[in-house]
């Protein structure tokens, strides 16, 4: 097993690679090809994944706030914009590592509440509300 520090550094740089840089043949390195993909909104699979990426604008970026890695787990809390939905969404999403691949994946979105959504008055990802929609 890889130490929790490697995982999460090959976490960051597979979504990066994927999202931000949209390099799908290099991205393949990153993903297993036995890729378990639980979330409710993607199909099956790396190819499930790659082809929703590729779907989405090119304006589409992924950038994390915060990462915890332990044993062969990663999560991280991040936001996806530029994804051609009024509202930027904010994911906690899981991954498992197995032999230096992402292997299997679960995650949670929301939209992103603007300074009226919020009923806690904090912005949900970093230190500034986004513009209101």
């Amino acid at each position: 097993m890889a130490a929790p520090e490697q995982n999460r550094t090959l976490v960051l740089k597979a979504f990066d690679t994927l999202f931000n840089q949209r390099d799908y043949d290099a991205a393949e390195d990153f993903w297993s090809e036995h890729y378990i993909q639980h979330s409710a909104h993607i199909a099956p699979g790396r190819a499930g994944l790659f082809d929703l990426i590729r779907s989405l604008p090119d304006t589409l970026r992924y950038e994390h706030q915060l990462v915890l890695a332990e044993g062969d787990h990663v999560m991280l809390y991040g936001r996806f914009t530029g994804n051609g939905s009024p509202a930027a969404s904010v994911a906690a999403d899981v991954v498992r590592v197995e032999n230096g691949k992402l292997a299997e994946h679960w995650d949670v979105l929301q939209d992103e509440a603007t300074r009226t959504d919020s009923a806690s008055g904090l912005p949900m990802f970093g230190d500034q509300f986004p513009p209101e929609r």
